[in-house]
């Protein structure tokens, strides 16, 4: 899985590595750091691409994400999709999980999917959320979901 950071700099480290590091960093430079998970998808003509990222917020401080993009030819229904977004955000937690509780870091999974039942992205919300609590995650829907619904959605190509 190929990383970087916002600035496009590739992150040549495997993941996991790359966030302890970040994290020892951010800690010993004083600050009290949150990550947030989240995935995004755009779908153009038959491609349909997602970004997930890795925000880092320094409280009060700004912060920083790491981005992995991935194309797919495969179709899927909205419902599908976004649950796919959900499924990749799982993934990286589920990975990185026993950083965050050995550096004390609070960690959210944020899924693009609207609490309006007038959007049709909520059709998956239910399905998503039991899938994020079930994992012992904290979880976050729009409108305060910004890591999949404005980081994400910014990297989304």
């Amino acid at each position: 899985m190929l990383w970087r950071k916002f600035n496009g700099d590739p992150i040549q480290l495997p993941i996991k590595s790359a966030v302890e590091q970040a994290i020892k960093r951010e800690s010993e430079a004083g600050y009290h750091l949150k990550v947030c998970i989240g995935t995004d998808s755009q779908v153009k003509g038959r491609e349909t691409e997602f970004a997930t990222v890795i925000v880092f917020l320094r409280e009060g401080h700004g912060g920083f994400m790491f981005i992995h993009n991935e194309k797919t030819l495969q179709n899927y229904s909205i419902k599908e999709r976004m649950l796919v977004e959900v499924a990749k955000s799982i993934e990286i937690a589920y990975e990185l999980c026993d950083l965050f509780t050995l550096y004390d870091v609070d960690m959210e999974v944020h899924a693009d999917i609207n609490t309006n039942p007038h959007f049709k992205s909520n059709e998956a919300l239910r399905e998503a959320m039991g899938y994020i609590l079930g994992m012992g995650f904290a979880f976050k829907a729009k409108p305060e979901a910004f890591a999949s619904s404005s980081c994400a959605n910014k990297v989304v190509n």
